[in-house]
């Protein structure tokens, strides 16, 4: 199955390297999330990720969640979630530091995180969440699977969700 996202990348701050380098890694967690996680895409769809640092993220964690704290990744769907998925999905914004620091304790490539927080801020942009713990377990089943296609081991194996920031479950710690 052909994935046809236009994929925007902006890299605004932080230690993430030239956008040659990681656009095949951003492109292969969206593609690997639509084909594995059964999502119908729009014709002509549209994603924008921006590549920030802790201190823009904490802005956008402030004022878009009233979380005045750094955040490994946000996601803002481009449409009402009430409305079906329209051909802009919407906006996923990474941060440097709290993910190099979460991959680096919990002893896994920054890569992988890096793809894990892509494959996670993709589902919430189509309706994904994880405020219930039947709706964290069905998210985690589904974002484990899409890993395993990219061939990355599970990330929460042997781990337990902890609130570090943005109290998203792919911040883990190992029990």
């Amino acid at each position: 199955m052909a994935i046809d996202i236009a994929i925007d990348i902006l890299i605004e701050a932080g230690d993430w390297g030239e956008e040659a380098d990681i656009r095949p890694l951003i492109e292969a967690a969206v593609a690997a999330a639509i084909r594995s996680g059964g999502i119908e895409v729009p014709e002509a769809a549209e994603l924008s990720v921006l590549l920030t640092d802790d201190a823009h993220i904490r802005v956008l964690n402030r004022d878009w969640r009233d979380k005045d704290k750094p955040t490994n990744v946000l996601s803002f769907p481009g449409s009402d979630p009430d409305e079906p998925i329209g051909p802009m999905l919407g906006d996923i914004a990474v941060a440097y530091e709290t993910t190099a620091a979460e991959a680096l304790d919990a002893g896994r490539p920054l890569a992988h995180h890096i793809s894990h927080l892509i494959v996670h801020g993709l589902l919430h942009l189509f309706g994904y969440d994880h405020e219930e713990s039947d709706e964290a377990e069905a998210m985690e089943r589904l974002e484990t699977a899409i890993l395993a296609d990219l061939g990355i081991p599970d990330p929460y194996a042997d781990t337990q969700p902890i609130d570090g920031g943005g109290g998203d479950p792919v911040e883990t710690k190992a029990k």
